[in-house]
């Protein structure tokens, strides 16, 4: 199975033969599972509750069968939900607020968030021990896609440390997908990175993690699940059985050491040996990347507002209660 394309999730081959369908609810006999197309920004260890709910069969417990697509980049996936392609998309709240802004008819409302700090790394070419932000004035970055959540995060922290991204040679021309690619081609004094890719230049020798984004923008609501407005109110059942399924993968994350959530999600990175995805996850794990729960409140949502309109993309208003819905989220919690 190619995990780096399109992950076919039959969860519910390891349970038993009586997982319930969705069509009748839990308890009901149908083991039938209704079928949820899923399309993730990226497929990264940043989203470890995700893969551990998928892995540990939460979702079949749901009665969903779930079909794992990666888009590569928040504007992919969220043209593959706008056009029925996908059932859910996971990505920025950014892409929600531009196609609201923008007069979509059936707008995506966002109705759990998942983590709660950036997930990328400043990447030096060189080692740096005491790193400043102001090292960066007058160097080339390579810092993602315009207009992206990484993208406009990192600017934001350039802001929040005394530094004008108008005094950092910014390149935005490239996904940040591409961008440790190109960063191992010769491209840029330092990139901004996700993982694997942070830990796999560093293991290469082509870079060096020199600083958290995640730590040093503060919390963030930095990637949410989202939906058609049209999809939401005709499936409120199957958004709330997803949503029960998330929650169970951040009671597990949050109960469990990176160790063990690392041999859990194993399975998602065949590509990636235990030792390095323990690593990550423990890196993710001590900075407090995930959410307790998936209640995306009003104030993390107003920041993100806030650094949309530091970086000039914000095209209008887009209210709260337009475009998010926490009524899944906190029955989940319960």
């Amino acid at each position: 199975m190619n995990y780096k394309f399109k992950r076919k999730v039959l969860s519910c081959l390891l349970l038993p033969v009586m997982v319930l369908g969705l069509a009748g609810c839990k308890g009901s006999q149908d083991d039938t599972l209704t079928k949820v197309t899923l399309n993730e920004v990226a497929h990264s260890i940043f989203y470890a509750p995700m893969y551990v709910a998928i892995e540990e069969g939460y979702f079949a417990e749901e009665g969903i069968e779930l079909e794992l697509v990666t888009g590569f980049g928040a504007d992919k996936t969220m043209a593959s939900v706008i056009s029925g392609d996908a059932d859910i998309g996971f990505m920025g709240t950014e892409s929600s607020i531009y196609a609201y802004t923008e007069g979509s008819n059936d707008h995506v409302i966002n109705f759990a968030q998942l983590t709660q700090r950036a997930g990328n790394f400043v990447v030096s070419r060189e080692p740096m021990d005491n790193f400043s932000y102001q090292d960066m004035i007058g160097k080339d970055v390579l810092g993602g896609r315009a207009g992206g959540t990484p993208e406009m995060v990192f600017e934001y922290t350039l802001l929040q440390h005394g530094v004008d991204p108008s005094d950092i040679n910014i390149d935005q021309s490239i996904d940040f997908g591409s961008t440790a690619a190109a960063f191992s081609g010769g491209q840029g004094d330092f990139t901004i990175e996700f993982e694997p890719s942070a830990t796999a230049l560093e293991s290469s020798g082509s870079g060096y993690v020199v600083a958290s984004l995640g730590v040093d923008s503060g919390y963030i609501p930095y990637t949410a699940f989202c939906a058609k407005d049209s999809y939401i109110k005709n499936n409120p059942d199957l958004i709330q059985h997803f949503t029960n399924a998330l929650q169970k993968g951040l009671a597990y994350t949050a109960s469990h050491t990176p160790e063990e959530i690392a041999k859990v999600i194993a399975p998602q990175f065949a590509d990636t040996d235990l030792d390095t995805l323990t690593t990550i996850v423990t890196r993710y794990h001590e900075q407090d990347t995930w959410k307790e729960d998936l209640i995306l409140q009003e104030d993390s949502y107003q920041l993100i507002l806030d650094i949309l309109d530091s970086a000039g993309v914000l095209g209008g208003d887009a209210p709260y209660d337009a475009l998010v819905d926490n009524t899944f989220a906190e029955k989940a919690a319960k």
